[in-house]
């Protein structure tokens, strides 16, 4: 029997990704609706308490996760052609300083030798998408979901690239990451939760603060179009 490739590639691309933690937690249904401005963007799922304290990833992207990105670092401020590691602590600070494991060069970075398990991790998606994550466990009452965004060389007329002369992690980040937020009660769920953006990373990684002022961003803020969640 002959297979239709185009009816199955349609399929794949409607079809929800689904991450390898199955055991008996809480489904999340995160729904993206790509901006105008989306392209190939890193980012970073999680839970927190009410109070702040980190619950867990839920979802990150395999660049972050493995330290290997599409073009490798070679030095002196130069970028390979060819993929391999980097360092790249502008990426995501906010959820790297949240998860709180260090690496052995002082930054919260994924090593390949270290990285983020990958029941947590997945590629870009490239078209709008929904993700179906489970939580480790099960859970009840109210807790923070939190996606913090960033995509690479986003520049601006705030953040332009002579802000941080000659800082390299400032430069293949620009716009700093936004970080998105909403409250979920797992306990009496609402039929749809919608993340809005709440602030920004450090825009050179150093720390993980929240900065609330993204008064400054452009682009940054149309590369999804909504953020929507849902409890299963």
């Amino acid at each position: 029997m002959k297979l239709n490739i185009k009816i199955i590639a349609i399929l794949l691309l409607t079809m929800p990704l689904f991450t390898k933690a199955q055991n008996g937690g809480k489904n999340i249904e995160i729904t993206f609706t790509n901006g105008k401005s989306h392209n190939h963007p890193t980012f970073a799922i999680w839970l927190e308490t009410m109070e702040g304290k980190f619950v867990q990833p839920l979802f990150v992207t395999q660049s972050l996760a493995t330290g290997t990105y599409l073009h490798a670092d070679a030095g002196n401020k130069q970028w390979s052609r060819d993929s391999g590691e980097a360092r790249r602590p502008a990426t995501l600070p906010y959820f790297l300083h949240k998860r709180n494991i260090k690496a052995p060069d002082g930054t919260y970075l994924p090593t390949p030798k270290k990285p983020i398990p990958d029941t947590y991790t997945g590629a870009t998606p490239k078209q709008s998408q929904n993700l179906t994550l489970t939580t480790d466990k099960p859970l009840s009452g109210r807790y923070k979901l939190l996606i913090e965004i960033n995509q690479p060389w986003d520049f601006n007329e705030i953040w332009h690239n002579n802000l941080y002369v000659d800082n390299v992690n400032y430069l293949t980040s620009a716009q700093p990451s936004l970080i998105y937020l909403v409250e979920i009660d797992f306990d009496a769920p609402s039929e749809i939760y919608t993340l809005n953006p709440i602030g920004h990373g450090n825009p050179i990684g150093e720390d993980g603060k929240l900065y609330t002022d993204i008064s400054g961003f452009t682009t940054a803020l149309q590369i999804f179009k909504s953020i929507k969640a849902t409890v299963k």
